[in-house]
C-alpha cells in the first residue's frame, strides 16, 4: 500500500471484484490525483475532518450531458460510503451544477425515462437508488455507466 499524507490519497493493488476471471493487464485504468491514469490501483480519498475515507467513484456520461458540463472523458468523484446510486449523483450534481435535472427530476429525484445506469454488466436503472453498489463501483475498479436510452425506428428497416 502506498500512502501521500501530502495529497491525502493511498493506492493499494488489487483483481477487478466484478470479474475475477479477468486480470488487471489492460483492464480499466484508475484516476491518479493528478488525471493521469495508473493501472491496477484504488485510490481512495481520506477525509481528515470528519475522520470518514471517501470513495473515488468513476462515472461514465452520455455525450450530450459531457458536452453539457464541458468534460472530456469519465469523471472521477468523492463518495462517502454506502456508496449508491443516489450518492453518486448527489456528488455528480454537486460538482457539475448544471447537470441539475438532466439525469433526474427536480422534485422528486427519479431518474429520467430514457436514462439507464450500468454496474458491471448489470442494469440498475429500476432498482432502488439505495441499494449499495458493488465492491468494483465503490473502490473505482469499474466505472458507473450512465447511457442515453436508445428509442425509435420501425421493425421493417
Amino acid at each position: 500500500m502506498t500512502r501521500c499524507l501530502r495529497h491525502g490519497w493511498e493506492s493499494t493493488n488489487s483483481t477487478d471484484h466484478c470479474h475475477p476471471e479477468r486480470s488487471t493487464l489492460g483492464g480499466p485504468a484508475d484516476l491518479s490525483p493528478w488525471g493521469k491514469r495508473s493501472k491496477g490501483s484504488v485510490l481512495t480519498r481520506l477525509n481528515s475532518d470528519m475522520n470518514l475515507a471517501t470513495s473515488q467513484v468513476r462515472v461514465q456520461l452520455p455525450y450530450h450531458l459531457r458536452n453539457l458540463a464541458h468534460i472530456d472523458g469519465e469523471v472521477a468523484l468523492e463518495v462517502t460510503p454506502p456508496v449508491t446510486v443516489r450518492a453518486v449523483l448527489d456528488a455528480l450534481e454537486a460538482s457539475y451544477p448544471m447537470l441539475r435535472g438532466t439525469i433526474r427530476d427536480h422534485d422528486t429525484l427519479a431518474r429520467r425515462p430514457f436514462l439507464r445506469f450500468f454496474a458491471c454488466e448489470q442494469d440498475l436503472s429500476l432498482d432502488s437508488p439505495d441499494n449499495p453498489l458493488p465492491d468494483a463501483i465503490a473502490r473505482g475498479k469499474e466505472p458507473l455507466l450512465i447511457i442515453g436510452a436508445i428509442a425509435g425506428g420501425s421493425p421493417d428497416s
